[in-house]
């Protein structure tokens, strides 16, 4: 069995659940390959109204499942239940593609032929799911496959697999056939092979390094891969810039989830002229957060979600000090017998120059690089040097600068005067260069990835 430890306080199992061998992952995959054959040719109404029922059980055990989302992963009661809410929405999207075209009739040169485009699913999808968001992803998922008509294997988060099981049930009680949507629970090391061994399509969320290895692993065999990789978000903020707004907007966007989210910001350029005035600002933003366990009512900011990421956060910190960037609030755990024995990071505000690691690193947690650029061509030079393309911000009052800053930020998502975080379910999603692949998420292209197209030509006898 695995064990599943509380991230505010790690001395409390909260959930254990089977540490499933190679050869279950196999006869999972036997199983779903025989589901998929009949899925497939359900109604496409009928599987639309199954999301949909899906969906209003997820509504209905809202606190239900938000419940398990704070305690296996450490975010606020407050955003579990968005990521609840959210995760219905995904479902009922999809369910609205049933009665979207599906397919199209070409026009043939040849006489009496007629052509056409079939749609059809591409067979068992693995769907490999991080734990940060671990009900949105895989409803991200789930939704367009199964619309489609394909079976899923979905490996859960070793740090946060209950919610995933408990998502599978909903699926179930609203209908679902079994053996479509299997959940697997292990240990990577031990199944990775017999996780990779079998699919028709991997879609996966999480560590370029992991990202890497897939495409190196499936490249021979042709099989279709679907990556959501790292960030290393930027948020710019001009001198003509709402300052309160972008002050706000950006600690919401940095410390949100305590920054456990891909598209959280996590580097900040600002004009020189006004670095010090929103310096000031975010300061009293980061006083205002409160650190605690996620079911406090008071909490704004729960712990990260597990030990070890926690002290890799910590690492990435000193590790900046001894680079020489001056940490300008938090920087360390909190204080306090009651946050003791959790994973708590403090709020950190980090003041960086270009060179040094933090400004190209991806920390996924709770800390915010600061440096200056000299005015708005710098700026874009400095929201650009990096490897990543993920999601990008800039704050202005100009018309101008906005629509430059999204016809040459080098990322899939752009913002203005908003966060670089909050898509929602109808929004395509996905990065260039290092953030992702070329498949999107979300929205109408997020069902691409899910199917394969078919062109059928007909003689007619006349």
């Amino acid at each position: 069995m695995l064990e599943v430890r509380d991230p505010a306080d790690v001395r409390s199992v909260v959930a254990e659940v089977p540490a499933m061998t190679a050869t279950e992952v196999a006869a999972a995959y036997t199983s779903a390959r025989a589901a998929f054959e009949t899925w497939r040719r359900v109604n496409p109404l009928d599987r639309a109204a199954l999301l949909s029922r899906a969906a209003a059980l997820i509504r209905e055990r809202t606190d239900e499942g938000a419940v398990i989302v704070v305690r296996e992963n450490g975010k606020t009661l407050a955003e579990a239940r968005v990521e609840v809410t959210k995760t219905a929405d995904f479902l009922d999207y999809y369910a609205s593609f049933a009665r979207q075209p599906w397919g199209e009739l070409l026009a043939d040169a040849r006489p009496g032929t007629s052509t056409h485009v079939r749609v059809e699913p591409v067979g068992v999808v693995l769907a490999i799911c991080p734990w940060n968001d671990p009900l949105i992803t895989p409803a991200r998922k789930l939704g367009p496959a199964l619309i489609a008509g394909n079976a899923v294997v979905l490996k859960a988060a070793s740090q946060t697999p209950g919610i995933a099981i408990w998502a599978a049930r909903q699926l179930g009680e609203a209908g679902l056939p079994d053996g479509v949507v299997q959940v697997i629970t292990g240990r990577n090391s031990e199944i990775s092979a017999a996780l990779l061994a079998s699919p028709d399509a991997v879609t996966f969320t999480g560590s370029n390094e992991v990202g890497a290895h897939l495409r190196r692993v499936l490249a021979d065999r042709n099989v279709r891969l679907q990556a959501e990789l790292g960030g290393k978000n930027v948020s710019v903020v001009l001198a003509d810039a709402d300052l309160d707004l972008a002050a706000a907007t950006v600690a919401s966007a940095a410390f949100a989830q305590a920054g456990q989210r891909c598209t959280a910001t996590s580097r900040l350029i600002v004009g020189a002229s006004v670095a010090a005035e929103l310096t000031a600002r975010l300061r009293d933003q980061v006083a205002s957060i409160v650190v605690g366990p996620g079911l406090d009512a008071g909490t704004t900011m729960g712990p990260l979600s597990y030990a070890a990421h926690r002290d890799g956060v910590l690492e990435h910190i000193d590790g900046a000090r001894k680079e020489g960037a001056e940490v300008i609030a938090g920087g360390g755990r909190p204080g306090g017998d009651a946050l003791a024995h959790g994973c708590y990071v403090e709020p950190t505000l980090i003041n960086v120059t270009t060179e040094q690691s933090l400004w190209r690193e991806e920390v996924f947690g709770p800390v915010l690089a600061i440096t200056t650029a000299t005015g708005f061509d710098d700026a874009v030079r400095l929201a650009n040097d990096t490897d990543y393309g993920l999601s990008a911000a800039v704050f202005t009052t100009s018309l101008t600068a906005a629509n430059r800053f999204i016809e040459l930020s080098e990322t899939g998502q752009v913002s203005v005067n908003l966060p670089t975080a909050g898509w929602d379910v109808h929004h395509p999603f996905g990065g260039f260069r290092d953030s992702g692949s070329a498949f999107k998420e979300q929205g109408a292209p997020g069902i691409r990835f899910y199917t394969r197209i078919k062109t059928a030509a007909v003689r007619f006898a006349w």
